[in-house]
């Protein structure tokens, strides 16, 4: 069964409220509801917010609900000029831009030390614009950490959630398809932003939930 992964209950009711037969309970520290939607039943897990508690949602879905794809949807900051306020993308690959072993063993920021290359592969054959995720434990305007994204690592868009979810994925073998709606753009103050443009970005991944269960398999 599919299960989808949100960092904040807000992400999840952008879907649950195109959803029906919803069932609530907690399982191991995390809120999983079991609804239907666009002829299909799946689980929602309210993973929190952060790489870590990602990881620990995605695996859970994987073990105790013996998930067998999943789809990550949530609100996520635009960095390219491409990006706009209220636009959904799908995400092709993921970084973690705030994991970095390259002074140790020289490689690019971003590389898990299992891997040859930064960037976890995400399936996107998609009608939605495709980008690339970076991900990083904190939300701030740092013009060094746009730096390394724009300049270094060519991302798109930035989470604190998506690549965590990406490796967990990854190394357990199991589909994950991401979609992102953008809350907050480079060029102002990221937090107000966000504070002001965070239902526009919900009710953007609300209009987009039919296409998307369109486009996961």
């Amino acid at each position: 069964m599919l299960a989808v992964i949100t960092a904040m209950q807000r992400e999840a009711d952008a879907l649950l409220c195109r959803c029906a037969a919803q069932r609530s309970y907690r399982l191991c520290g995390k809120t999983v509801v079991l609804a239907s939607a666009c002829g299909r039943e799946f689980h929602v897990v309210v993973c929190g917010v952060g790489k870590v508690n990602a990881a620990a949602g995605a695996q859970m879905a994987i073990d105790k609900l013996e998930a067998d794809a999943l789809l990550n949807i949530g609100v996520a900051g635009g960095i390219s000029p491409r990006t706009a306020l209220g636009k959904v993308f799908a995400i092709e690959k993921a970084v973690q831009y705030d994991f970095d072993l390259s002074q140790l063993n020289h490689t690019k920021i971003g590389t898990l030390d299992e891997y040859d290359s930064p960037y976890l592969p995400v399936l996107a054959k998609s009608a939605f614009p495709l980008a690339t995720l970076a991900t990083g434990d904190r939300f701030n305007d740092s013009t060094q950490d746009l730096a390394l994204l724009n300049d270094e690592l060519y991302a798109d868009i930035r989470d604190m959630e998506g690549a965590a979810i990406a490796q967990v994925a990854l190394s357990a073998k199991v589909p994950l398809y991401m979609y992102k709606a953008i809350s907050d753009v480079v060029g102002g103050d990221c937090v107000q932003q966000y504070r002001d443009n965070l239902a526009r970005a919900l009710g953007a991944l609300t209009a987009a939930v039919p296409q998307i269960f369109n486009e996961v398999k």
